[in-house]
């Protein structure tokens, strides 16, 4: 593992960053002694330095770096999407790595850690200030051989290519050739890849000139910045109702047509689709398939106050929306004869084509329990082709890219 000189530390730290990796591995978001080692070495509170220490080592982003308008644009990952990029990635002593997304410098160190003495850590960003920041972080820590290069990620940073593993830690809407350029024979990406509104941290492998995933794991991200960059855009509807719509490639939306829809009655569809309440995993890929655009809502305490119907997380939801409408998930409490928590799952739509787009998420939720009963989600798989390349005839979804066409195939 990497020596380094970072700053002697009291046992709170100690015991902080001990507890936070316990926890990750009492639930599989850390499965293997590198990164176990790695992540008990590292110190993250050095990373956040404003950040409360039992902040520093909770379970959830910290945001480090906002846009004149206030919105995030940087931040320190959950330690659980650290972890599981980590894991997909596969590190080992000796590698050459590359990052896209230089943070605040700790993802950086640990992708030393797991290097080692032998391998070397390039970090790319795009904001001077985050770049600045992360060395500052990577200096005090002790890890200041890391490389942090000033830059656009999608160049990639082809002075020390060719790199065993690429890692990006940025929502990407596109994977662009310099990336498949830069990586070794044998290489690996891993990238949370934006696809129709839905993303995914996918790990990638070369065959050809098509990349194959090798895993596939639920995340979110920050989008990438850049002139080829393509933003989200997060709607408030209206202003100060505390419900926002967020959505991806481009599309527009008519933030009057849902504010006046908000004002309507909800129209609720039921699924019969009765599970656990635990992680529904690979759902949101399922309303893809919908005749409407895919989205998240997303909603403030004050939202559900002034009466809006509630989403299925706390957060918000999933959903879809048309021109005049939106819907997302819900649950109500199902029986159960055990001590096992079950939900049955539906939907809810604002706006005059409510009631149609509420039955419409209602079928997609019935064809992802139709698939989750027959064991298909675990086959879930994806695809990354040049563009101009043929339709995959076993996908599930087709997302036309710049310069590349992206399939998930399921089964």
């Amino acid at each position: 593992m990497e020596t380094n000189t970072a700053p002697k530390e009291d046992g709170t730290d100690r015991a902080l960053r001990d507890a936070m990796v316990d926890e990750l591995r009492s639930w599989g978001g850390v499965t293997t002694v590198q990164v176990e080692a790695a992540m008990r070495t590292v110190p993250r509170h050095v990373f956040v330095p404003d950040a409360p220490l039992e902040q520093a080592y909770g379970p959830d982003s910290v945001v480090t770096h906002r846009d004149e308008n206030g919105t995030a644009i940087s931040s320190a990952s959950g330690v659980g999407v650290v972890s599981g990029m980590l894991e997909q990635l596969d590190v080992q002593p000796g590698h050459r790595v590359l990052e896209i997304g230089a943070g605040t410098g700790y993802n950086a160190a640990l992708l030393a850690e797991l290097a080692g003495p032998e391998g070397h850590v390039t970090t790319v960003d795009i904001g001077a200030d985050i770049v600045a920041g992360a060395r500052r972080g990577l200096a005090a820590a002790g890890y200041d051989r890391v490389q942090v290069i000033h830059g656009d990620g999608a160049a990639g940073h082809p002075e020390n290519a060719p790199y065993d593993r690429i890692i990006v830690t940025a929502g990407a809407w596109e994977v662009p050739p310099t990336w498949r350029e830069q990586l070794a024979p044998d290489g690996r990406l891993v990238v949370p890849l934006r696809i129709r509104g839905v993303t995914r941290s996918v790990a990638l492998e070369l065959s050809g000139d098509v990349w194959r995933s090798v895993s596939i794991d639920e995340c979110g991200f920050m989008p990438m910045h850049g002139p080829e960059a393509v933003a989200e855009l997060n709607q408030e509807l209206p202003v100060n109702s505390g419900v926002w719509i967020r959505v991806d490639d481009g599309h527009p939306v008519d933030a009057d047509a849902f504010a006046a829809a908000l004002t309507g009655a909800p129209s609720l569809a039921w699924s019969g689709v009765v599970v656990p309440w635990q992680p529904l995993v690979h759902l949101d890929f399922w309303l893809v398939g919908a005749t409407a655009q895919t989205c998240r809502v997303l909603v403030a305490d004050r939202a559900r106050e002034a009466g809006l119907v509630d989403p299925i997380y706390p957060w918000g939801s999933m959903g879809c929306y048309t021109s005049d409408s939106f819907a997302y998930l819900v649950r109500r409490p199902a029986p159960s004869d055990t001590a096992q928590e079950m939900v049955e799952l539906g939907a809810c739509a604002y706006g005059p084509d409510g009631e149609r787009l509420a039955g419409e998420v209602a079928d997609r939720v019935r064809s992802w329990g139709m698939a989750r009963a027959r064991d298909e989600l675990a086959a879930l798989r994806m695809e990354v082709h040049p563009e101009g390349s043929a339709d995959h005839p076993a996908a599930m979804i087709t997302a036309d890219k710049a310069r590349s066409r992206v399939f998930v195939i399921c089964g």
